[in-house]
């Protein structure tokens, strides 16, 4: 019984149609703002690092992601179990939030 019930479930997943993403992937968003930084228009992620990494310390650090349509880099760390978000204008490094 179980088994017709499970084909029949794979069988129905598979004919859906695919569903878009809603944003652009790690990919383009970093090719984005490679293509800001060169046309002058946002700063290099090396120097907003440079920026708020010592304001995070005892902290380890995940990484960047950038958001294109709000010139904005998240840079992810975990510090005491907890992670932590720091979100940053990439046009002028001003540091726009930090979330836990």
């Amino acid at each position: 019984m179980m088994a017709p019930l499970a084909l029949w479930a794979v069988v129905s997943a598979l004919a859906l149609p695919p569903v878009p993403m809603a944003h652009a992937g790690p990919g383009e968003a970093q090719g984005e703002a490679r293509r800001e930084m060169r046309a002058g228009n946002v700063r290099s992620l090396r120097e907003i690092e440079t920026h708020v990494l010592p304001m995070m310390a005892g902290a380890q650090y995940l990484g960047p992601e950038y958001d294109p349509l709000a010139m904005a880099y998240r840079l992810k760390f975990v510090k005491d179990g907890r992670v932590v978000f720091v979100d940053v204008d990439a046009r002028s490094g001003e540091i726009l939030r930090q979330r836990r």
